[in-house]
């Protein structure tokens, strides 16, 4: 079982938040969490030369159905950083197997370095401006990849640094920090969305989209889909025992 949705709130700074929304479930979720607290609310992708434009098309269509503003922000600088980092990085090159380990650091082929820091900081200097001085963000430190630019202690510090060097306040939530898969489909469910996470996103690694599952679409191999199959599992079957009382 999760909080209560309310529980997992910190105090907002404005009346408007930006949400970094790449297209996939945990982005979508945050997306509907959003909506929750904020009377205001942006929707802020960016098109960074991933090999699958299938993203791109579930943010967009995620956003139309949210009544949110979305911008596009193309991020050309993440390719180059991919390439001069061997080039060994399944989520700009399509030649890497979205299996592969022993990358850098021996983090999964699918870790790109910097990417967090660099969306963040993005994502911060568009807001800012805007009056916009909350982010939200999928991070999550539970059901996560090995990714160390999703821990929590991470995005504490670019809060810190972003506020500092923007001379404003600057809050980064991230409800699903401490939430598992399975947790994240049961806030989806609370939040009235699970339908649209099943059927509007997209978090293959393989860019298959024309496979329906119970959980969503997918490949069903490679590691995104075989972590949102097992949440998936895991959430009905918790549904089941509460039904039951156990």
């Amino acid at each position: 079982m999760i909080p209560d949705i309310h529980a997992l709130s910190r105090p907002p700074l404005s009346q408007g938040v930006l949400v970094i929304l790449s297209g996939g479930q945990d982005s979508a979720t945050c997306l509907a969490w959003a909506q929750k607290f904020f009377p205001r609310v942006e929707a802020l992708t960016f098109d960074y030369g991933q090999r699958h434009r299938v993203e791109l098309e579930s943010a967009s269509r995620l956003a139309r159905r949210a009544g949110v503003i979305q911008t596009v922000i193309p991020v050309d600088s993440l390719s180059a950083l991919a390439q001069h980092a061997g080039g060994a990085n399944a989520l700009t090159n399509s030649g890497v197997d979205v299996k592969t380990e022993g990358g850098f650091r021996n983090l999964p082929s699918t870790f790109v370095p910097g990417r967090n820091a660099l969306f963040l900081t993005l994502a911060a200097s568009f807001a800012a401006p805007r009056g916009l001085q909350d982010l939200v963000i999928g991070a999550c430190e539970t059901d996560y990849s090995g990714y160390p630019d999703c821990r929590d202690g991470f995005m504490d510090a670019m809060e810190s640094a972003l506020s500092q060097g923007l001379d404003t306040p600057l809050r980064i939530h991230r409800p699903l920090m401490k939430l598992t898969k399975a947790q994240t489909f049961e806030l989806a469910d609370q939040l009235g969305i699970l339908d649209v996470v099943v059927r509007d996103t997209h978090t293959c690694y393989e860019g298959v989209h024309d496979t329906l599952h119970a959980w969503g679409f997918g490949c069903g191999k490679c590691p995104a889909c075989e972590l949102r199959k097992r949440g998936w599992e895991q959430f009905i079957q918790n549904k089941a025992q509460a039904a039951r009382g156990v």
